[in-house]
């Protein structure tokens, strides 16, 4: 992982520490992306967690808040094209109403909601910058669900003339080139101020640690899952990693090995 001093906007923890501490930079920012106004931000929570059961799948949002107007927000960062962005997308929507249904929320209480996918890259290829989805009857035209959810891609990379010049400056500056727009110079601004008084090493510093330490256990539980597919016994395998047996046969469980 990069230094505290190497970090751009474009990198997680930046982008989500600059929006996270900048209201006013978070709501100038989603405001552009959907081409409207939203309410105040009255609920800002910082990688929002929300685990559906102790050995269920979870989500963790980047940039998660409501406004005065019961609208959720996600915003997420992505640097790489993982292949599942649209299904990731649709999880995260539905995770969402979970969220608010075991709170005990009937279901005419559930808000309306925006996830919003800042993308490095043109995600579906067609050269656009901007690719807006709300669920759209197939057989009657013009007639949409309103179920209140609306997906958005923002995409560098495209050559259509489909946004704004501040839009395109934003994304420009995804896509790593200098701040030229009032609100890309701002963010940038916060970005440096945030470097050069060292505001958040610390924190990062510990981001860093439990990421590399995820990253190590990631590339030893490949080379459990690997030794055992080439026949080696549990044994051995525990020996060679330096853990219980049981601790091996736990992993290979978990991974459906055994």
């Amino acid at each position: 992982m990069k230094d505290y001093e190497e970090l751009k906007f474009q990198d997680d923890f930046m982008f989500c520490k600059i929006l996270q501490e900048n209201e006013d930079l978070c709501k100038e920012l989603t405001e552009l992306v959907i081409g409207r106004k939203i309410g105040s931000i009255v609920k800002t929570e910082k990688q929002k967690a929300i685990k559906v059961s102790e050995d269920g799948h979870g989500v963790r949002f980047d940039v998660y808040f409501e406004d005065d107007e019961k609208t959720v927000y996600d915003i997420e960062m992505q640097r790489s094209d993982t292949l599942e962005l649209p299904l990731r997308s649709r999880y995260y929507q539905g995770m969402i109403d979970v969220d608010y249904l075991e709170k005990g929320k009937e279901y005419k209480e559930l808000p309306d909601s925006y996830i919003i996918f800042l993308c490095t890259f043109d995600l579906f290829k067609m050269g656009y910058h901007k690719y807006s989805f709300e669920p759209m009857c197939r057989e009657v035209e013009n007639l949409l669900l309103d179920d209140g959810t609306n997906r958005t891609f923002i995409c560098a990379g495209g050559d259509k003339d489909d946004v704004s010049e501040d839009m395109k400056s934003l994304i420009d500056y995804l896509a790593g080139k200098d701040a030229d727009s009032n609100l890309t110079s701002r963010i940038d601004a916060k970005v440096k101020e945030a470097i050069e008084k060292s505001l958040w090493r610390k924190e990062y510093m510990t981001y860093k640690e439990h990421m590399d330490q995820e990253l190590n256990r990631g590339i030893e539980i490949g080379r459990i899952l690997t030794r055992f597919e080439d026949g080696m016994p549990i044994e051995k395998i525990a020996e060679k990693s330096g853990i219980t047996v049981e601790a091996v046969k736990k992993i290979l469980e978990e991974y459906k090995m055994i």
